[in-house]
């Protein structure tokens, strides 16, 4: 299988910031519905997250809450690397996901230098500094690495593991056409 990309531009900057995370997740539920790891509800996009965690409806089967479980990961995921870059890095340039035959990679990109780095202690009380952590828990592999253009700013990213059963199954190119540039 190949390797499948939706892109978001995003342009960083201050004023890009407020909303960026809603939009980011939103555009991050779009593909994981049209990559089948949820499915879109007549509801749209808000209402495809879920539960929140409640793991499923009563007699779904477990591959069913395993890949919902999974997409709310990606999800976090997203929105703790987003929210870093609003935080860290006055907004993020754009984001990336590239779903390959057995793992998704999530990047975001900013007009920073600044690698991320781990406090030396998050208080489990304290609002805050436990972005990174997250990362670790929930990911295969995370870490930045500077532009490829050699331009300012990084790329910071996370791998995680695609559910078995999306990962024995090709994507389907989404209503309207070819996913990329999206």
């Amino acid at each position: 299988m190949s390797e499948e990309t939706r892109r978001l531009y995003l342009g960083g900057g201050a004023d890009a910031t407020a909303g960026t995370v809603t939009r980011c997740r939103d555009f991050t539920r779009r593909a994981l519905a049209d990559w089948r790891w949820i499915t879109e509800p007549a509801g749209g996009a808000h209402a495809a997250a879920g539960s929140g965690g409640s793991g499923g409806a009563a007699g779904e089967p477990p591959y069913e809450r395993d890949r919902q479980e999974a997409a709310e990961d990606v999800l976090l995921l997203v929105s703790e690397l987003v929210g870093n870059a609003c935080l860290h890095a006055v907004g993020p340039r754009e984001l990336v996901l590239r779903r390959g035959a057995a793992r998704l990679r999530i990047e975001v990109g900013d007009g920073s230098p600044e690698h991320p780095r781990r406090r030396r202690t998050a208080a489990t009380g304290l609002l805050g500094g436990h972005g990174l952590l997250i990362l670790e828990r929930l990911t295969l592999s995370w870490g930045s690495d500077p532009r490829a253009d050699g331009r300012t700013g990084k790329t910071v990213w996370a791998e995680v593991a695609l559910p078995l059963t999306i990962a024995r199954t090709p994507p389907e190119d989404p209503p309207g056409g070819s996913p990329a540039g999206r």
